[in-house]
C-alpha cells in the first residue's frame, strides 16, 4: 500500500537539508510574479542579474561561443578547467592586478557559486567557525552546507557596510575562514585601502600566533565585481597589500558580472596550490564544470584586451548612468523631506538605499511597524521591488535595501522615482 503525500512529508531527511532555510529573495520574487500576473507594472530591481535585452554579453564573446560549438567542443572539459583559459586568466591577473599566479594555482568552474562552495568544503570542518560581515551574500547558507558555525558581524552605514578590524578582532581567534567580498553584494560599496590594510594586519598577526602546528585562518576574497568601479573608486585586495597573505587567500572571480554573462557560467578561483587542488577534487566529484565551449570562447575573448576594455568602458558607463540616476533621485526625495537616503555609487550593479518609514501610516490607516510591512508597501503602492538587507543576514530591524540596476532601463529610473514619490506622499 502506497503512502499518502502527507505521510511522505513527515519522512526524515538529513539535518542539514531539514534546517536549510530558503531564500528571502525567492520569496519576494513570488510576490512580484503574482502582481505581474495580475497585469500590474512593477519596477523589479531585486535580482543581481542582467536583462540581456538591455545588457547583452559582448558580441565577440557570443560569436566565440557559437564558433566553439560549431567546432564540436562539447565533451568533458579538464577537471580544473581548460588549459588555454587558465593561461588567459593568469595573464589577466598579472596584467590587471599585478599578481603572479601559475596555471596550476587557478581553478575554473561553472560560475562563482561552485567555487565558493568548494572553498568552504576544502577549508571548514564541521563545527568550525566562519566569520563574515552582514549584510553579505549567502555566507550563512554556505556555512550551513559545510556544517560550520556561523559568526555574523553586523556592519554599519557609517563604514559603508564594510567590516572593520575593530569589529573582527575579538571574533577572529578561533575562526577557520574569514569570508570577505569587495565590491560587496548587496551594497555596491568597497573596502578603502585603510580598512582592508587593518584587516590584513589582523589576519597576519593571528596566523603568526597560531604557528605552523595549527590550521591557519584562511581568507576568501570574493572580487567578482571588481572591474565594475565608478568615479575615483579603487579596488584593493589582500595579496597586493601584503604578499605574505598569499598562502592563506583564495580569490573568487569570473566573467559573470564583468561581462553581463551570468548564464554563461564561467568562474574561477586562484590561490595556494594545495587548497586549489583540494577544491578541484571536490568539484570533480560534484561535476560543477563550466561548459567546455564557453571556456574556450572565454579564453579567446579575454586575451583580446582591446575588445574587453572597449566593452567594459561602454558597459560601466551605462550602469553608472542608472546608479547615479537612482542616487540623485533618492537625494532629491530626501531634500523634499521624505525619510529616504542612499549611499553614493561606488561599484558593482547595486545601490544601497534607506527607507526609514517605520511608524508611518498608510492612507488606509495601516501602521508600517516592521521592515516586512515597509517592503510590502513599496511593492504594492510604489510598485517598487527592492530587497531588504535582512535577506542578506542583517537584523530584521534594518531599514536599508539593495536596489539592482541590471534589469533597469534608463526610462525606469525616472518613472520609478516618480512612482515612489507618489507613494511616499500618501504616508502620514
Amino acid at each position: 500500500m502506497s503512502n499518502t503525500p502527507t505521510q511522505q512529508e513527515n519522512y526524515r531527511v538529513s539535518a542539514m537539508a531539514e534546517n536549510l532555510i530558503g531564500s528571502e529573495i525567492i520569496k519576494l520574487a513570488g510576490e512580484i510574479r503574482e502582481l505581474i500576473s495580475k497585469g500590474e507594472k512593477i519596477y523589479n530591481f531585486t535580482i543581481g542579474d542582467f536583462d540581456p535585452k538591455i545588457f547583452p554579453i559582448p558580441t565577440t564573446l557570443k560569436e566565440e561561443i557559437i564558433r566553439a560549438y560549431q567546432e564540436d567542443e562539447t565533451n568533458y572539459p579538464a577537471a580544473d578547467g581548460m588549459a588555454e583559459l587558465r593561461k588567459a586568466v593568469a595573464k589577466q591577473i598579472r596584467d590587471w592586478q599585478g599578481l603572479e599566479y601559475a596555471e596550476n594555482e587557478i581553478l575554473i568552474a561553472g560560475g562563482a557559486r561552485p567555487i565558493i562552495y568548494a572553498i568552504y568544503q576544502a577549508i571548514v570542518d564541521p563545527g568550525e567557525k566562519v566569520l563574515f560581515p552582514v549584510p553579505s551574500w549567502n555566507n550563512n547558507h554556505y556555512t550551513h552546507l559545510s556544517h560550520g558555525q556561523q559568526v555574523f558581524v553586523e556592519t554599519s552605514a557609517e563604514n559603508n557596510f564594510m567590516p572593520t578590524a575593530g569589529e573582527l578582532k575579538d571574533l577572529i581567534g578561533d575562526a577557520s575562514l574569514l569570508a570577505l567580498c569587495s565590491p560587496l553584494n548587496p551594497t555596491g560599496t568597497v573596502f578603502s585601502k585603510e580598512q582592508l590594510d587593518s584587516i590584513c594586519q589582523l589576519v597576519i598577526a593571528e596566523n603568526a600566533r597560531r604557528g605552523a602546528d595549527r590550521k591557519p585562518l584562511y581568507v576568501m576574497y570574493d572580487q567578482i565585481y571588481w572591474t565594475l568601479t565608478y568615479g575615483e573608486t579603487v579596488h584593493y585586495d589582500p595579496v597586493s597589500l601584503y604578499p605574505e597573505l598569499r598562502p592563506f587567500t583564495i580569490f573568487v572571480d569570473g566573467i559573470s558580472k564583468s561581462m553581463a554573462a551570468t548564464g554563461v557560467r564561467v568562474g574561477w578561483a586562484f590561490g595556494p596550490r594545495k587548497v586549489i587542488d583540494k577544491m578541484k577534487s571536490i568539484l570533480g566529484h560534484v561535476g560543477a564544470w563550466s561548459p567546455k565551449a564557453e571556456q574556450i570562447a572565454s579564453a579567446r575573448f579575454i586575451q583580446n584586451d582591446d575588445a574587453v576594455k572597449h566593452f567594459l568602458s561602454q558597459f560601466k558607463g551605462e550602469l553608472e548612468e542608472r546608479l547615479r540616476g537612482f542616487y540623485n533621485g533618492i537625494q532629491t526625495l530626501k531634500q523634499e523631506g521624505f525619510a529616504v537616503d542612499a549611499i553614493a555609487p561606488m561599484a558593482a550593479i547595486y545601490l544601497t538605499v534607506q527607507f526609514d518609514l517605520n511608524g508611518k501610516k498608510t492612507s488606509s490607516g495601516e501602521l508600517l511597524d516592521s521592515t516586512e510591512k515597509v517592503t510590502g508597501y513599496l511593492l504594492s503602492e510604489a510598485k517598487l521591488a527592492v530587497v531588504p538587507f535582512y535577506a542578506f543576514g542583517a537584523a530584521k530591524t534594518s531599514n536599508w535595501y539593495r536596489l539592482s540596476v541590471g534589469t533597469a532601463s534608463v526610462g525606469d529610473v525616472h518613472q520609478s522615482i516618480e512612482s515612489l514619490r507618489a507613494a511616499l506622499k500618501k504616508l502620514s
